[in-house]
């Protein structure tokens, strides 16, 4: 099972000092808790993809990922939205198999179709267009991929004819794509479709929406012939806050919940806690809050944590990732791994596609 990190790049003004870093400065810290993910012994680190303030997460997540791709020797780099319906295959086809290469395959994508209304027009397209969008410019970007002539017309983007994308994806294979959702169903089936991964990213949402979800993901990646329901591949959203004592850290986390952007000034942070995956307390109660999801969802392979957001201080956010990796993963990784049926697959990686490519190649060769 992998363990990371995701941000979302936010710019927001500490409630307890009043204080604002600045872009510049909140863009080195996302490098330094990335680096500080694979120090202590995370698996993937992944980031946003937004347009507009108060964001500093990058327009285009390539740049962060390549650059991180260079510092970084073992950690799977990831989106955790890449825009599928405002940005053109045609780019990410090309982008994203470029930084394949840079990265020697540590690489994967999370399809998502973003919710901020005025994002769409920006780049000349509606709302309202979005799941067509989602569903079209998906399987040009996999066309674009596996097939080297691509002849095709579609209605959302201008027509291509005779176009191979450059460079290929890396040893023949493509970025693993994760479709991201909270809410639409239509998207759980599109990753179902595709035998991909589906990660409910249900930091806002109670386990009952997620179990649904995830649960009509599973039937659907069965109903495709891609394996059994159990077999799907799933990744899940999380949110902790940490500290030694319980009251510790509901009394430090307390001014940043009631003042974030999203849900400040909305729930208490005592019902928010209850209703949906944020955990705030020591790392005994993280470890045993999310060893309970797979109850619900079943044994999944991929388990994001959010620990920079709200304005929190750098320091506070390395401090979290510190004890995620020497406190909190490495308890959950004996439990999943205890508890997981020999016949559900890992998260897959570059390294185990290719793998599985050779095997069946070879399979094939002896049966001729």
């Amino acid at each position: 099972m992998q363990f990371g990190i995701f941000t979302v790049g936010d710019v927001t003004t500490d409630p307890t000092t009043g204080t604002t870093v600045s872009e510049n400065e909140r863009i080195k810290h996302t490098v330094e808790l990335a680096r500080l993910a694979e120090q202590v012994g995370l698996d993937v680190f992944a980031t946003g993809e937004h347009h507009n303030p108060p964001f500093a997460a990058p327009a285009n997540p390539t740049v962060l990922l390549a650059h991180l791709a260079a510092v970084t020797e073992r950690l799977v780099l990831s989106t955790s939205t890449t825009l599928i319906t405002t940005n053109d295959p045609v780019r990410l086809a090309e982008d994203y198999a470029y930084l394949q290469h840079l990265a020697d395959g540590r690489i994967d994508l999370m399809m998502g179709r973003g919710n901020t209304g005025p994002v769409y027009p920006w780049f000349g397209k509606d709302i309202r267009d979005g799941i067509p969008l989602a569903v079209e410019n998906y399987a040009l970007l996999r066309r674009l991929w596996t097939e080297e002539n691509v002849t095709w017309e579609g209605k959302y983007r201008g027509p291509l004819q005779s176009f191979t994308s450059t460079p290929r994806p890396l040893d023949g294979i493509a970025p693993f794509v994760w479709h991201g959702s909270i809410r639409s169903p239509e998207i759980a089936e599109q990753a179902a479709y595709y035998g991909d991964g589906f990660f409910h990213n249900n930091i806002f949402w109670p386990m009952s929406h997620t179990k649904q979800m995830v649960a009509l993901y599973r039937r659907r990646f069965a109903h495709y012939g891609h394996g059994t329901a159990d077999q799907a591949i799933v990744g899940l959203g999380g949110q902790v806050f940490m500290r030694a004592n319980s009251q510790d850290a509901v009394r430090e986390f307390r001014p940043y919940f009631d003042n974030a952007p999203v849900y400040g000034h909305g729930p208490s942070l005592e019902d928010f806690t209850r209703e949906t995956p944020l955990t705030v307390g020591s790392p005994e109660q993280v470890i045993e809050r999310y060893a309970g999801m797979a109850d619900a969802v079943g044994d999944y392979q991929r388990q994001l944590f959010l620990v920079d957001h709200a304005g929190l201080p750098h320091k506070t956010a390395m401090e979290q990732v510190e004890l995620l990796g020497t406190q909190v993963v490495p308890e959950l990784r004996k439990i999943a791994a205890a508890r997981k049926p020999a016949h559900v697959p890992d998260a897959p990686t570059h390294a185990s596609r290719l793998a599985a490519g050779a095997t069946k190649h070879e399979d094939l060769e002896v049966t001729r």
